[in-house]
């Protein structure tokens, strides 16, 4: 992607970010808002941040499991400080996170296509366990979900999930002429991604990206708890899960404003008032926004930093770019 088009696309993710948040914030009571961040429980504020960066680990662990079913060897130290630098740069440059993660790789040298298929098969697989775990939490959301558009739309996107998982893990028994049928940029990215699905440890593989999600919703639950929301523990489960599958659209910078209009829209289901809810999303942003500081500060140590420049930072996010799916 072109220079021009890639600070296109990121004025455009700026822009949906804060149309959101204005248009969320002109039907709020601001004051009220400003009292619920204000007067949050402390010591669950930093319960909900601690589970974050513990999340940290178990994001260094699905991405290790998925490079050693590639036939990549990465060290478990290095593969986190990896991961930490990018949620830093994930902060403060849009999609730079992915490009740092493979410059860092590279640096460590794992070849390009090792690097960018790991990325790739990594978020292909969050997404899988995501819908495995709306799919748990499905028998509760039915009677949650009034409006006939949505639900067919959650069911679509998990049984599509689902499908294509059981695709994927069977892929080498398709006849040759059904695979010879698909585009080659299709079989490429199976192939990328059924790797980690096949290898023998592909059960604590989708573990532990289910844990990431479910991470997330206690995160969320313990905010509840921090503002005084009548959230329920079996609410958070089934509902949070929507609002993580809203902010992976890639839309928006860091998932701001579209989370957080998932937010209101997800827990207005269990009766939690919006000012409530867009507190606890804030407040999901801000955590984030502390882990991603202190790999900030994993960054200002690295070895790698001194040979990082802007000319590196182009070219790399060049070929991040095709690991965007």
């Amino acid at each position: 992607m072109k220079q021009p088009a890639r600070a296109l696309v990121t004025l455009v993710k700026f822009a949906v970010s804060i149309g959101i948040l204005v248009l969320l914030l002109r039907g709020q009571n601001l004051s009220s808002l400003q009292a619920d961040l204000l007067t949050v429980k402390l010591e669950m504020l930093a319960l909900a941040v601690s589970l974050l960066f513990i999340q940290t680990f178990v994001l260094c662990h699905r991405w290790i499991l998925v490079l050693r079913a590639m036939s990549v060897s990465l060290d478990w130290l290095a593969g986190w400080r990896i991961l930490i630098v990018s949620t830093f740069f994930n902060q403060v440059l849009p999609a730079g996170g992915d490009a740092v993660r493979i410059w860092m790789l590279r640096r460590n040298g794992v070849q390009w296509s090792q690097t960018i298929g790991s990325i790739v098969a990594d978020r292909f697989i969050a997404l899988l366990a995501l819908g495995l775990v709306i799919l748990a939490g499905m028998p509760f959301l039915l009677s949650r979900i009034s409006e006939n558009s949505l639900l067919f739309a959650i069911m679509s996107i998990v049984v599509a999930a689902c499908f294509g998982a059981i695709a994927l893990v069977t892929l080498d028994r398709w006849p040759s002429r059904m695979i010879a049928a698909l585009p080659a940029r299709i079989v490429e990215f199976a192939m990328l991604v059924r790797a980690p699905l096949a290898a023998d440890g592909r059960g604590m593989l989708i573990a532990s990206a289910a844990l990431i999600h479910l991470i997330t919703v206690a995160a969320c639950y313990v905010l509840a708890i921090g503002l005084e929301a009548r959230l329920s523990a079996l609410d958070a489960f089934v509902l949070v899960p929507l609002v993580i599958l809203s902010s992976a659209v890639p839309i928006s910078i860091g998932g701001w404003g579209v989370r957080e209009g998932a937010m209101v829209a997800a827990l207005g289901l269990a009766g939690i008032a919006s000012d409530k809810a867009l507190a606890i999303s804030v407040l999901l942003g801000l955590g984030g926004l502390i882990v991603g500081l202190f790999g900030g500060l994993v960054w200002l140590v690295a070895p790698e930093r001194a040979n990082f420049g802007p000319d590196e930072a182009r070219a790399v996010a060049e070929r991040a770019d095709t690991a965007s799916i």
